[in-house]
């Protein structure tokens, strides 16, 4: 009999961060954002860290995460985004490690220096065990699967072949491309070419989702549901990197969501002036500081816009899916309107 392959060690990811040194040092990304909301019951995972400790007036995500990891005994260490993610992430790894879990900090710098940036890479990589040239190695192993994504997302917008439900489960799964990018990338390739033999879907209210991953397990079957077409996930998208091609460095600089609202805002705009969005849905979690952002995005963006706030994962509530019902259809009377 031969030797037992030895098992790879899963690294959890607190968001999305360079997931090529992960791959490189022969390891297995798990995003614990999603591991958290796939779970089999997500509160029991928010309602173990407050019965820890956790105020209950903190984001459920924090909670969530938090109990993914200490409710599993295969995460062998955590990569922590210290600058560029959620303010409470510092006091989540100090938790963690107190809990006795290795935990490997990496950090958006918000001046956003190239030089500064391939450092962090490096010193990621260091820690993983692996270099920054077999990283980058990597990266350009990983560029067709990202061109793949990026055709998925067209075939939404443009030609109406994905849903915008299908188009948030693939874009939102590149944060650790489930653990296997060969798999993934195979999967991709198969949903793009039957895709491609679909009919066009009806072109209705065309929708923008902005803002963090909704904690809400129904929103975007909701909303398709009502005639609506979400034809632009904004952060999903983002963890596509949809500027891979300008190579990993800059690919980690112009991915936008770590860091200011006004670098998210060019993105957003110049993509729902492209898409044709009629309208958009801006999601802000409970007690996260990213609320006060609304403001700006209130201000900032020139289209009629519904503020969605979501606090523990569950379904939509009776009265959110009324308002959204008649968000959706002022919208597309105002499209009827115009033609």
């Amino acid at each position: 009999m031969g030797k037992p392959v030895p098992r790879k060690r899963k690294i959890g990811i607190t968001t999305t961060i360079p997931v090529e040194a992960i791959f490189a040092a022969g390891c297995v990304p798990v995003d614990l954002n999603n591991r958290f909301i796939a779970d089999d019951s997500p509160a029991t995972l928010v309602e173990r860290a407050e019965r820890e400790g956790f105020p209950r007036n903190m984001c459920a995500w924090i909670k969530g995460i938090y109990g993914a990891v200490i409710g599993s005994d295969d995460i062998d260490a955590v990569i922590a985004v210290t600058q560029g993610d959620c303010s409470n992430t510092q006091a989540l790894m100090e938790t963690l490690q107190h809990r006795d879990r290795k935990v490997i900090p990496f950090a958006f710098l918000h001046d956003r220096n190239e030089d500064l940036m391939r450092s962090e890479i490096e010193k990621l990589a260091r820690a993983l065990g692996t270099t920054l040239d077999e990283t980058l190695a990597v990266h350009e192993k990983m560029n067709p699967v990202r061109d793949r994504l990026a055709e998925i997302d067209e075939m939404t917008w443009q030609s109406g072949l994905v849903s915008g439900e299908e188009n948030y489960r693939w874009l939102i799964s590149s944060s650790d491309f489930e653990g296997d990018v060969d798999s993934f990338a195979t999967r991709a390739e198969k949903f793009a070419n039957e895709a491609s033999e679909r009919k066009p879907q009806k072109d209705g209210t065309r929708i923008a989702l902005l803002g963090i991953p909704p904690i809400f397990s129904d929103l975007l079957p909701f909303l398709e549901s009502k005639g609506a077409r979400v034809v632009f996930n904004e952060i999903p998208r983002q963890f596509s990197m949809p500027r891979h091609r300008e190579g990993l460095v800059k690919q980690y600089l112009r991915y936008t969501y770590p860091y200011d609202i006004f670098y998210r805002l060019w993105d957003i705009r110049e993509e729902i002036s492209r898409r044709r969005v009629d309208g958009a849905i801006h999601y802000v979690q409970s007690f996260c500081f990213r609320q006060i952002q609304d403001i700006i995005m209130r201000e900032s963006i020139d289209l009629p816009l519904f503020s969605l706030e979501g606090d523990r994962p569950g379904p939509l509530d009776a009265r959110t899916r009324m308002r959204l019902e008649t968000f959706v259809e002022i919208l597309q009377l105002k499209k009827n309107a115009r033609q």
